[in-house]
C-alpha cells in the first residue's frame, strides 16, 4: 500500500511539474508575442515620424525658395521673441 501512495504521490508532483512548466512556456511565447507586437508597433510610428519630418523639411524648404523674404522675416522675428523671453526667463525676480 506504501508503495502506491508513493506512485500516486509521485505521479502527482510530476503531473504538476509538468503542468507548471507548460503554464511557463505558453507564458513566455505570450510574451515574446507581446514584445514582437510593441517592437513592430514602435517600428511603425519611428517611421511615420521619420516621414512627418522629412515631409515638414521639404516642405519648409519649398516655403523658404518660394518666399524668401516672408522666411527670413518670420526666422528674425522668431529669434527676436526667443530672446526675449530668454531674457525674461533669466532676469532675477526682484519683487520681494
Amino acid at each position: 500500500m506504501s508503495n502506491t501512495i508513493t506512485d500516486a504521490s509521485n505521479s502527482l508532483m510530476e503531473h504538476a511539474a509538468n503542468s507548471a512548466d507548460a503554464a511557463i512556456h505558453g507564458t513566455q511565447r505570450l510574451a515574446n508575442q507581446a514584445m514582437e507586437g510593441v517592437s513592430h508597433s514602435m517600428q511603425v510610428a519611428s517611421k511615420q515620424v521619420r516621414e512627418s519630418a522629412n515631409l515638414a523639411s521639404d516642405k519648409t524648404i519649398a516655403y523658404i525658395r518660394d518666399e524668401p523674404v516672408k522666411a527670413l522675416l518670420i526666422a528674425a522675428a522668431t529669434g527676436a521673441a526667443l530672446v526675449a523671453l530668454a531674457r525674461l526667463i533669466g532676469r532675477p525676480n526682484s519683487s520681494y
